[in-house]
C-alpha cells in the first residue's frame, strides 16, 4: 500500500497545455491534494507503534490482535469502491473534505477508545478514509495537471504516501522517548500509544484546511454545468493563453465518449465466469505485491523486532529507518521506471526481495539466547529487512501501479482496475490478519512462505507480464 494498496486512476484522454503560466500554483494544488496520500501512508502505518500496547492493554491473543489491526482494510476496500461514485455526485473537493473529517474522527476515537470493539470501529472509519484518499487524490491530480507535467505531478501521491509512513514512525519514536521507552507510559494523562494514534488529527485538519484553498476539478464542474467556473480553473492551471471554449468542448466531448466498463466486459467471449487473461495478469500483479509480506514491515515491524529481543526504543528506531529506505527506493523507481522499463525493474525487485527474505528466514530460525537472536543472526535480520524494503520500493511498490494504469485496453480499463485493486486489498488483509498467528507458530517458516511468493513472482513476470514502456494507452489490447 504505498506500497500499501492504492487505487490508480487512468489519466483523462484530453490534452493539456505544455507550459502553464502558473506552474507554482499547479504544484501547490497537487501537493494539497496529495495530503490525502500522506494521511493514507500515515494512518496505514501508525498502528505499528501501538500493536504491543493494545495487546497488553486489552489482554488479547494474536488472533484477536490481528483482526483489530487488519479490520481497517475492510474500511479501505469499501472507501475505495465507493469514492468514485461519491466524487462524481458531490465533487472531488467535497470528497476530500469528507475524507479529512473521517481521518480526524478516527484519530480522536482511536486515541480515546472505551473498549476494544470501538477501537476496531474507529479503525474501520479510518480505513474508509484511506480508501477514499487512495482514489480521489490520483483522480483529482490527473484532472488538473497539465499534460506536460502529469507524470511528475502524479508521482506526488506515491511520494506523499511513503513520506507519511516515515513521519508516522518518526512521531511514534519521539512519543516513545517522551514515555521513557514504555508504549504504555503515561504522558499528560494518556498512554503513549494513545498519543501515537491521536496525533494524526493534526495532518487531518491541515488536509481539510487545504481542501478549501484549492479549486474543484474542471472535469467535474463541466459535468454539472458550471462552465464559467470550469473556465476559471482551466485558466488558473493551464495559463491565460489557452482557448478556454475549445478546452471545455474537448473535455466535454471526451467525457461523453467514455465507455463505462462493467464487470461483464472483463469476461471472455461466450463465458459467464471466465475472466480475460489480461485481467488475471492484473490480479496476479496485485496479489504478488502483497504476498511477499511487505505490509508486515509497516504494520508489525516494532512487534517483530521486540519478539527477537530488541528493546522497544530500538525497534521503533529501526521501523523509522526502514521507512527512510522505503522513500529512497521509491525515488529510485520514479527515476528509473521510464528509463529501464517496468518489467526489468519488477524482475530485479523480485530477485532482490527473494534473497533478502531468505536471509531473514535463516536469521529467524536461530534459537534465542536470553530472549535475543545471536549477534550474527540479529545483524543479518536487520540488514536483510532493510534490503527487502529497498528492493520492494524500487520495483513492485511503484511498478505494479504503473502496470495497472497502462496494461488494460481502454474499453475495460476502469473495471479491470477495480477488480485488481480489490484483489490487492484482499491479499493485504490476508497477510495482515495472518502474521501474528503465523509468527507465533514459526517466525522463520513465515518468512519462508514470503520467500516462496517472491520466487514465484519471477516466472510469473517473465511469462505473463508484457512491457508497457513507451506504448500509448490506445495500443494496449
Amino acid at each position: 500500500m504505498t506500497n500499501t494498496a492504492q487505487a490508480p486512476t487512468p489519466p483523462p484522454s484530453e490534452g493539456r497545455a505544455a507550459h502553464p503560466d502558473h506552474l507554482g500554483h499547479v504544484i501547490f494544488i497537487t501537493a494539497s491534494a496529495a495530503m490525502g496520500g500522506f494521511l493514507f501512508g500515515y494512518d496505514s502505518s501508525v498502528i505499528n507503534g501501538a500493536v504491543e500496547a493494545i495487546r497488553d492493554r486489552y489482554e488479547i491473543g494474536s488472533g484477536t490482535l490481528a483482526q483489530v489491526i487488519a479490520i481497517a482494510l475492510i474500511g479501505c476496500a469499501i472507501g475505495a469502491a465507493t469514492a468514485g461514485r461519491i466524487a462524481d455526485r458531490i465533487g472531488r473537493i467535497r470528497c476530500m473534505q469528507i475524507s479529512a473529517v473521517l481521518f480526524a474522527v478516527s484519530a480522536v476515537g482511536s486515541a480515546l477508545p472505551f473498549a476494544l470493539w470501538d477501537l476496531a470501529l474507529w479503525r474501520v472509519i479510518g480505513g474508509f478514509a484511506i480508501g477514499m484518499a487512495s482514489v480521489i487524490g490520483p483522480a483529482y491530480i490527473a484532472e488538473v495537471a497539465p499534460a506536460a507535467y502529469r507524470g511528475r505531478l502524479g508521482s506526488f501521491q506515491q511520494a506523499a504516501i511513503v513520506i507519511g509512513i516515515a513521519i508516522s514512525q518518526l512521531v511514534n519514536y519521539g512519543i516513545l522517548q517522551l514515555a521513557d521507552g514504555d508504549q504504555r507510559g503515561e504522558i499528560g494523562g494518556l498512554e503513549a500509544w494513545q498519543w501515537m494514534l491521536g496525533v494524526m488529527v493534526v495532518p487531518a485538519v491541515l488536509y481539510g484546511m487545504l481542501s478549501f484553498a484549492i479549486p474543484e476539478s474542471p472535469r467535474f464542474l463541466i459535468s454539472v454545468g458550471k462552465i464559467d467556473r470550469a473556465k476559471e480553473v482551466l485558466s488558473e492551471v493551464e495559463g491565460h493563453g489557452v482557448d478556454l471554449d475549445h478546452r471545455v468542448a474537448e473535455i466535454d466531448a471526451a467525457m461523453r465518449s467514455e465507455h463505462k466498463s462493467t464487470f461483464k466486459d472483463l469476461l471472455a467471449v461466450g463465458s459467464r465466469f471466465r475472466l480475460l487473461p489480461i485481467v488475471w495478469v492484473g490480479i496476479g500483479l496485485s496479489v504478488f505485491q502483497q504476498l511477499v509480506g511487505i505490509n508486515v514491515a509497516f504494520y508489525y515491524s516494532s512487534t517483530l523486532w521486540q519478539s527477537v529481543g530488541i528493546d522497544p526504543s530500538s525497534s521503533f528506531f529501526y521501523s523509522f529507518t526502514t521507512s527512510i529506505i522505503n522513500i529512497i527506493g521509491t525515488v529510485i523507481a520514479m527515476v528509473l521506471v521510464d528509463r529501464v522499463g517496468r518489467k526489468p525493474l519488477a524482475l530485479v525487485g523480485s530477485v532482490g526481495m527473494a534473497i533478502a527474505l531468505a536471509f531473514e528466514a535463516w536469521a529467524f530460525s536461530a534459537d534465542l539466547v536470553d530472549g535475543k537472536l545471536p549477534e550474527t543472526q540479529g545483524v543479518v535480520a536487520l540488514v536483510a529487512a532493510h534490503v527487502f524494503v529497498l528492493f520492494f520500493a524500487l520495483s513492485w511498490g511503484v511498478v505494479v501501479w504503473v502496470f495497472l494504469g497502462e496494461m488494460f485496453p481502454n474499453r475495460i480499463r476502469a473495471a479491470a482496475l477495480g477488480v485488481a485493486a480489490s484483489a490487492q486489498w484482499i491479499a493485504n488483509w490476508a497477510i495482515t490478519a495472518s502474521f501474528p498467528s503465523l509468527a507465533d507458530w514459526n517466525l522463520s517458516g513465515t518468512y519462508v512462505i514470503y520467500t516462496v511468493f517472491a520466487v514465484l513472482s519471477i516466472p510469473f513476470v517473465l511469462r505473463y507480464v508484457k512491457e508497457t514502456k513507451g506504448k500509448a494507452l490506445e495500443e494496449m489490447g
